[in-house]
């Protein structure tokens, strides 16, 4: 079956704001099991008060990210992606609801049991994240870049709602306990909920929209094989013959396609190893005590995850994006300076300029990253970008790992810290 919109111009093909809404909500959906870990961390202080949740956390998620991605990457041509997306989005929904069964099931106790039982779910979110993040930002690198912005927001959006969601419940409940664990466990539900709503997204609606069906069936004319199952899905269905002629089949190797792109990729791993040296272990360990008392990491958490929204969004505005290569790396780099403007803040500043830096930091990291992701792919046919994205994510997802295990170096000199 043809589909009859197939040779129109993507402008006029419908459903542009439908596709740009539910990839916002698909990146929402890509973090937001994993943010309501790191903004719920103050609960699992209390209940695993000297096994550093905010740092250990992060370490075991990240190797399991990182790993899967790199195989997953290696393999992208050949792997079909609707398949591959919404076996991350369920993993997603069955892992955090476990979460919900664990904490019933432990009564909210302590303990190596129950820590090693949060490491193992934890460890699956790993799984899931590399499975959606580099599937969902390949296939959308050979769509419009609206649609990796929208993503890459909602990714943001996600930290930003579960922090407002968290100053609420802690507002609503006391610190006691039962009222940190009332708090979390309304968080899990909503994620759950999030989760299950990006599988339905995914699997009934997003193939169906007319500009995604436009620019699945470019990518299988220019010989893309990941995308067959979400046309079938889509009621487009004989799509073999597509990409028979071998001159469209002719791509770029990830090895070619890394070379020219080798700027962006160790760009995009240096802004997540700064941001995650910082956020969230030292706002939660490092910063002291001060007037906001109990608050004072959750605001913290907070400022970074809005402004990082902000950030997210800013490139939509033509003179603030940043598309030359060399003033990326430039911009890039300048963010090392908040190194031992943290440390020197968290030493002998007061909140206001704590407040100030995370802000800086949450804006720059949004900001530089949608501008590579969105520039890095144009350019490329429809199957090199979608391998370009998946190279990218690796960078990304190895960056974060790197800041993770640098984030430890804060902790020396401190005293009681182990």
């Amino acid at each position: 079956m043809v589909d009859r919109n197939e040779n129109q111009a993507p402008e006029k093909l419908q459903g542009k704001f439908q596709a740009t809404v539910v990839c916002c909500i698909l990146g929402i959906g890509a973090l937001v099991s994993w943010n309501s870990i790191l903004t719920i961390a103050d609960y699992y202080y209390l209940v695993f008060p000297d096994y550093h949740p905010s740092r250990v956390l992060p370490l075991v998620y990240q190797p399991f990210a990182l790993g899967t991605i790199v195989i997953l990457s290696y393999h992208e041509s050949k792997i079909d992606t609707r398949k591959r997306n919404l076996f991350g989005y369920i993993l997603f929904t069955i892992s955090t609801f476990l979460l919900i069964v664990l904490d019933l099931a432990t009564k909210g106790r302590g303990g190596v049991g129950p820590y090693v039982g949060l490491c193992l779910i934890v460890a699956s979110f790993g799984l899931s994240d590399a499975t959606v993040q580099g599937g969902m930002i390949g296939d959308l690198s050979l769509m419009c870049s609206e649609f990796i912005q929208s993503f890459m927001a909602g990714l943001a959006v996600a930290g930003a709602l579960t922090s407002g969601l968290r100053l609420i419940t802690k507002a609503a409940f006391d610190n006691s306990h039962a009222g940190q664990r009332k708090g979390a466990m309304i968080f899990l539900a909503i994620s759950t909920f999030i989760e299950f709503l990006c599988v339905m997204l995914y699997a009934y609606v997003f193939p169906k929209l007319p500009i995604v069906k436009y620019y699945r069936r470019k990518a299988a004319l220019e010989g893309s094989k990941t995308v067959s199952a979400d046309l079938a899905a889509a009621g487009i269905q004989n799509q073999s013959d597509l990409a028979d002629d071998d001159s469209k089949n002719q791509r770029l190797s990830n090895k070619e396609l890394l070379r020219q792109n080798v700027d962006y990729a160790v760009n995009l791993a240096l802004i997540y190893v700064l941001t995650l040296s910082i956020f969230p272990g030292f706002l939660y360990e490092n910063t002291g005590e001060h007037g906001l008392g109990a608050w004072y990491a959750l605001v913290l958490v907070a400022m970074y995850n809005c402004w990082d929204l902000v950030g997210r969004y800013t490139p939509l505005v033509k003179w603030l994006k940043i598309e030359n290569r060399k003033l990326i790396t430039v911009a890039v780099l300048s963010r090392y300076l908040l190194v031992p403007a943290f440390y020197f803040t968290a030493k002998y500043g007061d909140q206001g300029w704590m407040i100030m830096l995370i802000s800086v930091l949450g804006l720059t990291n949004g900001h530089l990253t949608v501008c590579i992701l969105t520039a890095a792919p144009k350019g490329y046919k429809g199957p090199e970008q979608n391998a370009l994205g998946n190279l990218l994510v690796i960078f990304l997802l190895g960056g974060i790992f790197a800041g993770v295990a640098l984030d430890w170096l804060w902790l020396i000199g401190k005293k009681d810290a182990f």
